[in-house]
């Protein structure tokens, strides 16, 4: 099988600035091309517990958007050719407004957001103000939605559409099975380009998933690699990198 796309996953500024841009440099490394962002939020509605106790370390840091999108910007620098999205919830954006956090984020170098607690059509003018910046507003598909709602999103003339493939919180594993396949199908059905993820963990899942989507999303795992090897810079690098090349069948 020749290489999957990856869009891997980041929480800004965990556990420091300095290793997550050592988890940065291992995802690219390892394949990734695509690295989602996350902003630390205290009340996440999507995020299973690695992602939350991520979160939790470093906003107990007083860690802020602005320190978020300053790390953001210095990933744009080492990598500008490589795909950033921002991930975050409708509250964080509210508070500066909407128009100017998408003003600031294209500023640093986001391509894209992915804000899963904002319907796609109620979203407060996220999709308008991502066109007016040059990025790309990319809605939540879940098996939860309704067949009428699933397809009017899937007809909504987005370029892409994040499929969660299953409902709850991620990080715990996922089943590829025909049922996956068929709700994926659903989601392309307008043309729009598909990333599925929501618990997907090794190769067996990536290889199983990648014919059905445009890249393949893996987070919870990356996150959970940082945490364990964060007391170590090199072994944090190579076991990222590993995972990363695991998951793309780069090796």
């Amino acid at each position: 099988m020749s290489k999957i796309k990856l869009m891997s996953h980041l929480v800004a500024g965990f556990p420091t600035d300095e290793l997550a841009l050592t988890a940065a440099r291992a995802l690219v490394a390892g394949g990734a091309d695509i690295l989602e962002i996350q902003l630390p939020f205290s009340d996440p509605s999507a995020d299973g517990p690695a992602i939350q106790s991520a979160c939790t370390e470093v906003l107990e840091r007083k860690y802020r958007t602005a320190d978020g999108l300053k790390f953001i910007e210095t990933l744009h620098k080492e990598f500008p050719n490589v795909a950033l999205y921002i991930m975050s919830y409708g509250s964080l954006i509210y508070t500066p407004g909407v128009k100017e956090f998408c003003k600031k984020a294209a500023s640093v170098g986001v391509t894209g957001m992915i804000i899963p607690d904002l319907p796609f059509d109620f979203d407060e003018g996220l999709t308008e103000a991502c066109k007016e910046n040059g990025m790309i507003n990319i809605p939540v598909a879940a098996p939860s939605m309704s067949e009428e709602r699933l397809s009017k999103l899937a007809h909504s003339g987005f370029p892409y559409i994040y499929a969660a493939l299953r409902t709850g919180i991620t990080g715990t594993d996922t089943k590829i099975d025909d049922a996956t396949i068929s709700f994926l199908n659903k989601v392309s059905a307008g043309g729009s380009k598909i990333y599925g993820g929501f618990g997907i963990s090794n190769g067996d899942q990536s290889g199983a998933l990648a014919h059905a989507v445009d890249a393949v999303v893996a987070g919870s795992v990356f996150v959970r690699i940082i945490t364990e090897n964060k007391d170590d810079k090199d072994k944090l690098y190579e076991a990222v990198k590993a995972k990363a090349e695991e998951i793309t069948h780069l090796k």
